[in-house]
């Protein structure tokens, strides 16, 4: 097949045509790369020679063993069609394939598009033609500036390559007509269950309105959520020498540009804002060109006074789509019908190519149509829900804008690039050391500190670094006194550097255990027995800080010990239980808990003061009272828990009352010098649960009553949530408190690396960082974290009888 790609001269302005048919969301697929692109150097720039032979995974002949495929239907011809098209194509010359698209050949939503240089080498393996066409057009640069409140801040080394989609579609539909692919423009195609019939294979890559995908929407299961951004697609008949990001503080809210080259004398410039700005702006009420010239002025410094242009561009909110299954029978999605990323990160035509790359050689290299399409998915879903949720911690980042513009103009920035935490502290610090050194200064970080290692005040108790060790269930007491397990247990971790050491929930009586292995401070002697504990932090690790957490379990406690079946309740001699309403935490496992009365409040608000009091005596540094993860205090907040009509139930004012009833006769007989922290399930992960608002208006009351910082966690109210697991997935929450009331959190939740930790504190997120499993792993996780960052200051001091281990040791054989 040809070395050599016809394509026509390349033409900025999109052709006139008929108007579009909303086959494709306007901007579902489009690729602006916000700092998520690998640093420059990885791949060859487009237009160097390619590899000198194609392997056999790419030959143009099909590969033994792949099933025989003489008729493949394509339904939508985006790069993503387009290019599986293509490449099946060249696998088998004798394949005849067809593409159908609704659309005219000219007709295209968007103006650029951003490639990553991993997906370029990909091209570059697989079809070295498209490769070479790709690299004669393609613009590349560096930096992404990023303009907040007339401050400019740039940051370098982040490799982007871009040109404009209408290209990208003509090298496309070039390469498919060299090879043979028939092309079947403004042509509805048939629906996927008759192309099914006569074809041997059908390719859904009909975008995010797909109809395949709807009419089989009972096996493939779409989720769709729709999100609360409205933004439009623009451009300027001129080039950024960056990738701009700006904000706009007007009178109707915060407005984001986003804009970037994709050639010589042309950029995309996509404006977004909250739809409730978007709404007050009027923007509901302008026509396509009444909102270019409105946007072309809002952003009127960024443009230098040019104007912007549209193509049938229009308002829209972004949708994330999700598959539960790809394919069905012999038709499968690929690109925006199985799956969407906000454009944000860059990855709608960047995941389609991909996905047409995974589909081509699965069908290489697997015998039958049903074994190549499984291996497909099976390769791409990781990525793609790992590109998802990085799109969804970016656009939930946008989405909270204005909470984020008070932040100092560098730090605004750095943050800005992270959100996505694909871009973290060390790799900016690769990419463009120079930025990061300023960062790290504005923040406070003495010379050779790393941000972990600054200290932090909460009170009368300073921490010599942001390091927690977070409370974490041990349940091997004994009628709640701690014995030598927790005094190695809490003893070794303390050796190993952290800021603070958290025990595990401690209870405040005996039916406020979860399990029968839980701890407690019901009684003197259980406090001598903590006092033991906290004498031996601060006699054998000084400067590391110990802290009680007080709880009840609520409706959540006579339960077996974890290992022994969690949330199980015992096989004999259960306790009754308590709670804010009569709700079973499981109906028909768990007991059916007694709701609290007056009475049994006020004895329970004083069981919390006496427990304080006894840990005050123990020499505990600082008190945290849970009010998280459904147990007894967690449940009055939660709507899904508390079904009161008294005055402690209905309204959040209500559900509040008794857990600031409790807080308040803690914080009341806690020295006055000791903080006071206070855990909360920012989202119960289930509809109908606690809502942002509900989070933030919590956290400000705890606040306004004394608490000296939240530490903001999430879930585990009720049975049935959907967690959207993640790394760091719950950071979300803590920034958005700390936005919104200004009180310093304690970010938790599978942060796992200490550059996940210097990435938040940075970039302002936390102030203080819980981990949990990580400490599990390796007691001395601090420790070891300055050692790998080469940092030897006080904020980490190895204990003397330690400090010949301060180094990894040597492996391997040495002459």
């Amino acid at each position: 097949m040809a070395g050599v790609l016809t394509v026509p001269a390349p033409g900025r302005h999109p052709a006139p045509g008929r108007d579009p048919a909303p086959a494709r969301d306007p901007g579902a697929g489009q690729d602006p790369a916000p700092g998520q692109d690998p640093a420059p150097g990885q791949d060859p720039a487009p237009g160097q020679d390619p590899a000198p032979a194609a392997s056999p995974a790419h030959s143009p002949r099909r590969a033994r063993g792949g099933p025989a495929l003489s008729r493949i239907a394509v339904v939508g011809g985006g790069p993503g069609g387009l290019y599986a098209a293509a490449l099946l194509k060249r696998l088998d010359p004798a394949r005849e394939i067809t593409v159908w698209e609704r659309n005219a050949p000219a007709d295209t939503f968007g103006f650029g598009v951003v490639l990553s240089d991993e997906t370029l080498g990909g091209i570059r393996e697989a079809d070295p033609v498209v490769y070479e066409a790709l690299g004669r057009d393609m613009v590349r640069w560096d930096d992404i500036d990023v303009v907040h409140r007339g401050h400019r801040s740039t940051s370098t080394g982040h490799g982007f390559a871009a040109l404009g989609r209408r290209r990208l579609l003509e090298i496309l539909h070039a390469r498919c007509t060299d090879l043979g692919v028939r092309l079947r423009f403004r042509t509805e195609a048939p629906p996927a269950e008759l192309l099914a019939a006569d074809h041997d294979l059908v390719v859904a890559a009909d975008g995010v309105h797909s109809r395949t995908r709807e009419a089989h929407a009972a096996h493939f299961r779409p989720r769709i959520t729709t999100h609360r951004c409205r933004y439009i697609w623009l451009a300027a008949d001129f080039a950024f020498d960056a990738f701009r990001f700006e904000t706009a503080e007007t009178e109707y809210g915060v407005m984001q540009l986003h804009a970037y080259p994709y050639e010589a004398g042309a950029s995309t410039a996509i404006v977004e804002m909250r739809e409730e700005v978007w709404r007050a702006a009027g923007f509901d009420e302008l026509d396509e060109a009444e909102s270019t010239v409105r946007c072309a002025k809002i952003f009127t410094e960024a443009l230098g006074g040019r104007e912007l242009r549209s193509h049938r561009s229009a308002w829209t909110a972004f949708r994330t789509v999700v598959n539960e299954r790809w394919s069905y029978g012999t038709t499968v999605l690929i690109g925006d019908a199985a799956h969407t990323a906000h454009f944000s990160i860059g990855s709608g035509t960047k995941l389609a190519v991909e996905d047409a790359l995974a589909l081509a050689h699965s069908l290489r290299d697997h015998p039958t149509p049903a074994e190549a399409l499984a291996a497909y998915e099976a390769e791409r879903r990781p990525v793609v829900e790992s590109t998802q949720r990085a799109a969804t911690a970016s656009l939930q980042w946008f989405e909270e804008l204005a909470g984020h513009a008070d932040r100092p103009p560098r730090r605004f920035a750095f943050d800005l690039l992270t959100r996505s935490r694909r871009v973290t502290h060390a790799n900016l610090r690769l990419r463009d050391p120079a930025f990061t050194a300023t960062v790290e200064r504005d923040f406070g970080c003495p010379p050779g500190t790393p941000p972990m290692f600054t200290p932090f005040r909460l009170r009368g108790l300073t921490l010599r670094n942001r390091i927690v060790v977070s409370p974490m269930d041990m349940y091997v007491a004994e009628d709640g006194l701690p014995g030598d397990f927790h005094l190695v247990h809490l003893g070794s971790r303390a050796l190993g550097g952290p800021g603070l050491v958290m025990t595990e929930m401690v209870c405040v009586s005996p039916e406020g255990r979860i399990t029968p292995g839980c701890t407690g401070l019901w009684t003197d002697e259980q406090a001598a027995a903590w006092s033991r504990i906290t004498a031996f932090v601060h006699a054998q690790a000084p400067g590391t800080a110990i802290g009680v957490q007080l709880g009840h379990s609520g409706r959540k406690g006579s339960t077996r010990r974890m290992w022994e079946g969690i949330d199980q309740p015992l096989p004999e001699g259960n306790w009754p239980l308590v709670a804010a309403s009569p709700l079973p935490y499981r109906p028909g496992v768990n007991q059916t808990p007694r709701a609290l009365d007056r009475a049994g409040l006020t004895a329970v608000r004083e069981e919390f003061a006496a427990a304080a009091r006894r840990a005050a005596h123990a020499g505990f540094d600082l008190l945290e009272l849970h009010c998280a993860h459904g147990y007894l205090l967690s449940g009055f907040l939660s709507p899904l828990t508390n079904r009161r009509t008294d005055g402690y139930g209905g309204d959040l004012a209500g559900r509040l009352r008794f857990p600031l009833e409790v807080f308040d006769a803690v914080r009341e007989v806690w020295p006055e010098d000791r903080p006071m922290t206070v855990r909360v399930s920012a989202t119960d992960w289930a509809q109908g649960g606690t809502s942002d608002e509900d989070a933030v208006a919590v956290a400000r009351a705890f606040s306004e009553h004394g608490a000296d910082a939240i530490d903001v966690s999430t879930g585990q109210v009720v049975p049935d949530e959907t967690p959207a697991y993640g790394r760091s997935y719950q950071t979300p929450y803590a920034d958005r408190i700390r936005n919104a009331t200004g009180v310093p959190v304690i970010a938790v939740g599978a942060i796992s690396s200490w550059d996940d930790v210097n990435s938040l504190l940075l970039a302002g997120r936390a102030d203080l960082c819980a981990l949990a499993r990580p400490h599990l792993y390796d007691p001395h996780w601090t420790l070891h974290a300055a050692a790998e960052q080469g940092y030897e200051g006080p904020a980490a001091p190895w204990p003397a009888p330690y400090r010949a281990g301060n180094r990894p040791p040597p492996t391997g054989r040495r002459g």
